[in-house]
């Protein structure tokens, strides 16, 4: 009795530690030349969100600036900004800086030093780094189903002008991202470099098809539920894929058009997107990339997949993701994989974590070749 009764002020300590509220006080003293008045933190606390007025610092007499706020233990990214991203902290000559860390297990206060900001520099334009087997279909390619038109991509296999040979195709989400950096937000993934290298060694070969997200409708676009953010369009950008993308490039190159030879890959928003379009279409998309699913953002994923599990428990799906991310990313992950693969015994299905994964390009185009060896074999 005495055991279980010790067993259980154990496990309520764990608890009460695990929930437990740590206050954390960031503070910075400003240039006195930046006029700005409104600075904010954006970090994995609060989706990265620029300008979150939750997370905004208040000005002292002073003239520092103070912002307290309480978070669960854990370990926390973080940078300062002015508002969004081009006027996120940077080092002193505008060059990019890594991202602060916070390992909170106790009361912490913080005092930031922000060599500079991005907005001071007019950046020079990022290089061109797309491969010469990769071009631009479309700059405004027709969306009918949301009414919108989009810049779509291909990467052709180097092999595709010198034999009549089909070829299996992968439809890409954030296709800014994808082949060169002059696009890229944060960087890009070298999927053409990366395949341009294993046709080296003779690895089978696949077409990439890019499509461009919608910016500012992106959250909208790549979630197929209603959210914050705004009325889903997943379903009719999903529709848009299967019933129009499609035809298209099967007509335009020379494609192999079955399922099994049709994948579908993307991160964040877009591994949500392409976890969906799985679903939603299981005879058109064989294979899917889930690379750091934002799950978090569209839970009545879990409805439709419990309702469509069985038709596709024989497709290829690949999932992915870094502890280094958001508190959820890998638990919410996980409950995904687990209603398709409960007990592991579907070896086409596969659920990778890394410790040192972050919500990052680099991190995303690392795994890429692991996801690509997957659906190749």
């Amino acid at each position: 009795m005495f055991k279980k009764i010790s067993l259980f002020i154990f496990l309520v300590l764990i608890c009460a530690i695990s929930f437990a509220q740590i206050k954390v006080v960031f503070s910075f003293k400003v240039d006195k030349l930046d006029s700005s008045l409104n600075y904010f933190v954006a970090g994995n606390f609060n989706n990265w969100t620029p300008n979150d007025t939750a997370f905004q610092f208040k000005r002292k007499a002073d003239g520092s600036y103070i912002l307290e706020k309480n978070l669960p233990v854990g370990n926390y990214e973080y940078k300062l900004t002015k508002g969004d991203w081009k006027s996120v902290e940077t080092g002193i000559n505008g060059e990019t800086v890594s991202n602060r860390k916070l390992a909170l297990k106790i009361d912490t206060a913080i005092d930031i030093k922000v060599l500079n900001w991005a907005g001071h520099f007019k950046k020079s334009k990022p290089f061109n780094t797309a491969t010469s087997n990769v071009k631009v279909i479309d700059t405004d390619f027709n969306i009918p189903q949301l009414g919108k038109k989009r810049k779509i991509w291909v990467y052709l296999p180097p092999t595709y002008e010198i034999t009549n040979a089909k070829y299996p195709v992968i439809y890409m989400h954030d296709g800014q991202n994808l082949f060169d950096e002059a696009t890229s937000g944060f960087g890009e993934w070298k999927i053409d470099e990366i395949l341009n290298d294993f046709a080296k060694k003779e690895v089978k070969e696949f077409i990439v098809v890019g499509i461009d997200h919608g910016k500012s409708d992106r959250l909208k676009e790549y979630n197929p539920y209603d959210s914050e953010y705004g009325k889903g369009e997943g379903k009719q950008y999903v529709d848009f894929l299967a019933k129009t993308l499609k035809p298209y490039i099967d007509k335009t190159y020379r494609t192999k058009k079955d399922f099994k030879n049709t994948s579908i890959a993307g991160s964040s928003m877009g591994g949500l997107i392409s976890m969906y379009a799985i679903i939603r279409y299981p005879n058109v998309f064989g294979n899917a990339g889930i690379f750091s699913p934002a799950f978090w953002i569209g839970k009545p994923i879990l409805d439709d997949l419990k309702i469509a599990q069985h038709q596709i428990r024989n497709r290829k799906i690949y999932f992915v993701a870094g502890e280094q991310e958001s508190k959820t990313m890998v638990s919410d992950m996980k409950e995904v994989y687990q209603i398709i693969n409960p007990s592991g015994k579907y070896k086409n299905i596969k659920f990778v974590t890394k410790t040192d994964g972050a919500h990052k390009e680099w991190f995303w185009s690392r795994e890429f070749v692991d996801f690509y060896k997957f659906i190749a074999r």
